[in-house]
C-alpha cells in the first residue's frame, strides 16, 4: 500500500519503479535489489556520480509492513492483515530494506525469519510507528476543536454547581478555542431565553415543555423553604401532609405550568388543595417572599449552601420525590457543532461521575 492508501496492487510498480514480476525469492540479491542494477548516470556508484544521495528515509507503511511481517513470519497472512497482496507487501518490505541498507528478514518459499538485525531495528520502527499513530491522534483532535461562541444559560445557582463546573471544565479542556459565557436567568425567563435562543444551553432543574431535551447531570433531594418563624422550621423534618393548607408562591405565567407544579406538589397525594400566593419572577423574590411570611416553597436541597438567608429555614421532607438538575437545548439545535460538543462534554463528565455531587 502507497503512503496515500490507494494500494500498489494495480499499478504495476511500487513507489520506487520495482515492477511487480520481482518475488521475495526471485529477480533479486539478499538486500532485495532488483536485477537492474544502478548503472544509471549519475546514481549513487556510477563512476560519473560525483556525489553521493542521502540515504531516504523509510515511509510508515513499510515500517508497519515490516512489524507485522515480524509478528507473522508468513506472507500470506501478514498480507492478509495488512489488507494487500502478498507480492505489494514483499515490494514494501524490500524498499525497506533498501532504504535501511540493512537486511530484516530471511526468506524463502517455505520460511521466514528475522534476522539479528531486524530484531535489533524492531524496537526502533515499533517506536516510529506508534509515535507517528500518536501524532495522527493529536492532528485529529486538533482538527475536531470547535471554534466560535457558546453561551450557556443558568438558572438560580446552578452554574456553580459540581456537576456544571466539571462539564465546563471538560469542555473547555476539549475545545480551548471555543468562548463561552455564563448567563444568569430568572425563574420568569429561563425557558424563553432558551428556545428564543438567547443562550444555546441551559442548566435547569426539569420537567421541561415540549421542544426542549435534557441530559440528567444528576439527582438530589427537595427541601421545604419556610419562615423561620414557622412552628415547622424548627424541625428536622416534615411530612408533606404537615405542609397542606400552607401558602406556596407562584411564578409569572410564562413560565410552564407543567414544571411549576412538579415544584409546589400540585396535585398533593392526598388530594388537598394548593394555595398559591406571591407571584415571583426570580429566586431573589422567592426567598424574600418566603422570609416576610408570606409564603413557602420547595426547593433543591442545595439551596441550603446556596441560599442562606436571614428569615429561612430549610427543612427535609423524606416523603417529597427528589429533583434533577440537567443540560438542557432545543431538540432543533442538538446537532450544532457548539451544543454537540457541550452534550459530548457532559456526557464524558457522567461516566466518571461520582455517585453524590
Amino acid at each position: 500500500m502507497t503512503e496515500d492508501g490507494r494500494g500498489t496492487e494495480g499499478r504495476g510498480t511500487d513507489e520506487r519503479g520495482t515492477d511487480e514480476r520481482g518475488t521475495d525469492e526471485r529477480g533479486t540479491d539478499e538486500r532485495g535489489t532488483d536485477e537492474r542494477g544502478t548503472d544509471e548516470p549519475g546514481a549513487p556508484g556510477h563512476a560519473d556520480a560525483p556525489w553521493t544521495a542521502p540515504r531516504q528515509a523509510p515511509s510508515v507503511q513499510q515500517l508497519e509492513s515490516f512489524l507485522m511481517l515480524a509478528e507473522e513470519l508468513h506472507f500470506g497472512r501478514a498480507a492478509a492483515r495488512l489488507f494487500v497482496t502478498q507480492p505489494a507487501l514483499s515490494r514494501q518490505l524490500r524498499a525497506l530494506e533498501e532504504r535501511l541498507d540493512v537486511v530484516l528478514l530471511q526468506r524463502s518459499r517455505r520460511h521466514v525469519e528475522i534476522t539479528p538485525a531486524g530484531a535489533a531495528l524492531l524496537p526502533e520502527a515499533r517506536a516510529v510507528v506508534e509515535a507517528m499513530a500518536g501524532l495522527c491522534r493529536a492532528a485529529d483532535s486538533h482538527a475536531r476543536q470547535i471554534e466560535g461562541r457558546l453561551v450557556i444559560g443558568s438558572i438560580g445557582a446552578e452554574a456553580a454547581m459540581p456537576y456544571a463546573r466539571a462539564v465546563l471544565d471538560e469542555l473547555h479542556a476539549r475545545h480551548p478555542r471555543l468562548r463561552t459565557s455564563v448567563r444568569g436567568l430568572d425563574l420568569e425567563s429561563h425557558f424563553d431565553a432558551l428556545e428564543r435562543g438567547e443562550v444555546d444551553v441551559l442548566f435547569l432543574r426539569p420537567p421541561v415543555p415540549p421542544g426542549i431535551e435534557t441530559l440528567t447531570l444528576a439527582t438530589e433531594p427537595r427541601v421545604a423553604c419556610l419562615p423561620s418563624d414557622d412552628p415547622l422550621a424548627g424541625r428536622g423534618e416534615v411530612t408533606l401532609a404537615e405542609l397542606s393548607g400552607r401558602t406556596v408562591v407562584d411564578v409569572p405565567p410564562q413560565c410552564p405550568r407543567v414544571w411549576w407544579r412538579f415544584w409546589v406538589v400540585d396535585p398533593r397525594p392526598d388530594g388537598s388543595p394548593v394555595r398559591y400566593g406571591p407571584v415571583v419572577p426570580d429566586m431573589e423574590a422567592l426567598l424574600l417572599a418566603v422570609s416576610r411570611g408570606q409564603a413557602m416553597a420547595f426547593l433543591p436541597a442545595a439551596a441550603r449552601r446556596f441560599f442562606p438567608r436571614p428569615g429561612i429555614s430549610f427543612v427535609a421532607v423524606p416523603d417529597l420525590p427528589p429533583c434533577t438538575a440537567a443540560l438542557a437545548w432545543v431538540a432543533r439545535n442538538r446537532t450544532l457543532p457548539t451544543v454537540a460538543a457541550i452534550r459530548g462534554a457532559a456526557v464524558t463528565v457522567l461516566r466518571g461521575a461520582p455517585a453524590t455531587w
